[in-house]
């Protein structure tokens, strides 16, 4: 059972003096990171930076990789960009994995996925339905008889 006090990772509660000592890094740099896009925390009306655990987290990873790999801050980002697209990739694979096992055998034998993952079952020789905005996968896979 999930706690009722459980504190969000993504929640921005912390200002830069603090996520830079949680860092381990000086509030400039900190600051150097959010122009640069590597870690762009939430803004305050006044415009002060808050920074979530997840932001703590992911400055910590930045300077792993920048300071144990040597790895150059444009390479950093391109790292954090790529981790990204896998973390939102892997949510749609979900999906898509939760549409199908709701499934029967005979729905999972043929369906359709749109861009957005939007799972249809179809019936043989049956096309999906045309979107105005996007495309259609169509994936078959045959029985054996035998």
């Amino acid at each position: 059972m999930a706690s009722p006090h459980r504190i969000d990772d993504r929640a921005p509660v912390f200002v830069i003096s603090v996520a830079a000592e949680l860092s381990g890094m000086h509030p400039q740099t900190l600051r150097q990171y959010d122009r640069l896009g590597l870690v762009i925390p939430q803004r305050t009306r006044g415009r002060g930076r808050r920074y979530s655990a997840r932001d703590i987290a992911r400055l910590r990873e930045i300077q792993t990789l920048s300071q144990e790999q040597g790895i150059n801050l444009a390479g950093i980002k391109r790292i954090l960009e790529l981790q990204d697209r896998v973390g939102e990739l892997e949510g749609q694979l979900e999906s898509v994995r939760e549409t199908l096992d709701t499934m029967t055998p005979a729905q999972r034998r043929v369906f359709s996925a749109d861009r957005d993952g939007e799972i249809s079952a179809l019936r043989r020789g049956e096309r999906p339905r045309r979107r105005s905005t996007g495309s259609a996968l169509v994936v078959w896979r045959p029985t054996r008889r035998g």
